[in-house]
């Protein structure tokens, strides 16, 4: 068995055992990295030197007997939107290509703390706003499934570097199911803990108080490992929970006396029904190993899509004013900009136009139009845009005040729902990995394809996908399931209890 075959608990365990080095781990990942990479593009960079040498200073540590963190030799990679100092950190985007980060995020420092050998960086979507990986400014990533299908967004290049064997554990960003709806299309676990369990200092803000960073791997027990090396409480970021995480080692333990609710508006009109009978399939794995299953209700979730794409525009719309060529990122030619000025203002003061001449923008205001208007990409102007009319005088109240109103309400349907069950069960995805290049002329159906997702983000609560089948066309089918804020322990017992049983996320695709 190759080394990249190995969980990240069973290389964890050899490396402590001495039984196999961290370089021989890290080179082992990198010779797959480069011989796979060009074909399924996940990483946009990554630098084998630095992550060689990273694996040999915790060799000679280890040889000298200190401690070590938990993740002491196992490669991790990081989705390309969290701060690193020195490095660069792009989102994505050409506004921020030649950025580089002056301190290291939290998440970041945590991974460093705990030894883990950081490989590179992965694509995703630009600024994270996407379902398919395709916004990305930087590069293109497939789903290694199928080399024709999206790996998912927008944190595909995370999910399709666990697929392909890239790095056995991954971080990726999650704020309308962008963790969990690419895990599922690649056929691997990842997790959205609760809105503040993992801080999000050095995070590069999309929709503020919906982003949350999180653990993807093979497995439940792999989230674990790395899930417990990144949260926890971070006087740094003011979301940030001062909650215990849970007792993490105790994940093999079987729930007793578990019940499952399964919303009955999760399974209407629109679902494929591959994915349905794979849901369903699961669902009765969980009864056979006698958990209670228990139809239950959410009544706005109906409602969830349009909120979500009210909010989390309005609060892009924000978090992004910063970028304007002056204060953060790409700036325009300001000479070349200065001269078309001059050009068009005589232009216009010959043809007698003096009130068009006087009406031209000065050069510091094209300058930061024209700055944003190369940089961006589609879908992000047409975010800035959609949250920067829904916030606009005379709009507010009837968009983004009864979106925050709508948003209460989805949160008091999960509230009740947790009255009743421990877990909520249902499809991750209303359908598989769709072809890349179908969705990108209609953003419509690209939104709708985070139907099942945007609620958990909504009521701030955790979920997480894994697999549960395969269709017919070979392409992976995820479970989401979902529980109380602050319950991810739960959540990565339920999923380990049902990993237990089936092996769904053991299957591999061939490069």
């Amino acid at each position: 068995m190759s080394l990249t075959s190995l969980s990240a608990v069973e290389q964890s365990r050899k490396l402590q055992a001495g039984e196999v080095s961290a370089v021989d781990l890290a080179r082992a990942y990198l010779d797959r990295i480069d011989e796979h990479n060009p074909g399924v593009g996940a990483f946009l960079r990554y630098d084998a030197e630095r992550a060689l040498t990273a694996a040999r200073h915790i060799d000679e540590r280890r040889k000298a007997g200190e401690p070590l963190g938990p993740l002491a030799g196992v490669p991790v990679a990081v989705k390309d939107i969290l701060a690193e100092q020195g490095e660069r950190t792009t989102c994505a985007s050409r506004m921020l290509e030649e950025f580089r980060a002056p301190y290291d995020s939290t998440v970041i420092a945590r991974l460093k703390a705990a030894d883990a050998v950081l490989l590179g960086r992965l694509n995703m979507d630009e600024f994270a706003m996407g379902g398919s990986t395709e916004n990305s400014a930087l590069g293109k990533t497939s789903n290694p499934w199928d080399l024709k299908c999206s790996p998912g967004g927008s944190s595909g290049g995370s999910a399709a570097a666990v697929a392909a064997d890239f790095a056995p554990l991954t971080i990726g960003t999650d704020t309308g199911g962008s963790i969990r709806q690419p895990a599922a299309f690649c056929g691997i676990t990842g997790m959205k803990p609760t809105y503040g369990r993992v801080s999000r200092f050095g995070l590069v803000a999309f929709a503020s108080s919906l982003d949350q960073v999180g653990p993807m791997a093979r497995s439940a027990e792999d989230l674990a490992l790395l899930y417990g090396a990144i949260a926890g409480h971070d006087p740094q970021d003011s979301t940030s929970l001062n909650q215990p995480i849970g007792d993490l080692s105790t994940i093999s333990q079987p729930l007793k006396g578990l019940r499952i609710g399964y919303a009955k508006e999760h399974f209407a009109a629109g679902l494929d029904g591959e994915v349905d009978e794979a849901v369903r399939t699961a669902l009765k794995v969980y009864e056979a190993l006698g958990a209670t299953l228990v139809e239950v209700s959410l009544p706005h979730s109906k409602y969830a899509v349009a909120t979500y794409y009210v909010i989390a525009p309005c609060e892009a719309s924000s978090n992004l004013a910063r970028y304007d060529g002056v204060h953060y990122g790409y700036r325009s030619d300001v000479a070349k900009i200065t001269a078309e000025l001059s050009a068009q203002r005589a232009a216009l003061e010959e043809a007698g136009e003096r009130r068009a001449a006087e009406d031209l923008d000065t050069p510091l205001v094209r300058m930061y139009r024209q700055s944003r208007s190369e940089a961006f990409g589609p879908e992000v102007k047409r975010r800035i845009m959609l949250g920067t009319y829904a916030l606009s005088a005379g709009y507010y109240d009837a968009y983004y005040l009864k979106a925050l109103k709508v948003r209460r309400l989805i949160r008091q349907d999960f509230d009740k729902v947790f009255e009743q069950v421990d877990v909520l069960a249902g499809p991750t995805t209303a359908t598989p990995a769709f072809e890349l290049g179908s969705l990108v002329d209609d953003p419509l159906a690209m939104y709708l394809v985070d139907l099942y997702t945007v609620s958990a983000n909504l009521a701030g609560v955790p979920a997480m996908s894994l697999p549960c089948g395969f269709s017919k066309s070979g392409l992976p089918i995820g479970l989401q399931l979902q529980a109380k804020p602050l319950a991810e322990e739960t959540l990565l017992r339920a999923a380990y209890m049902y990993q237990n049983e089936t092996e769904w996320h053991l299957q591999r695709p061939a490069l």
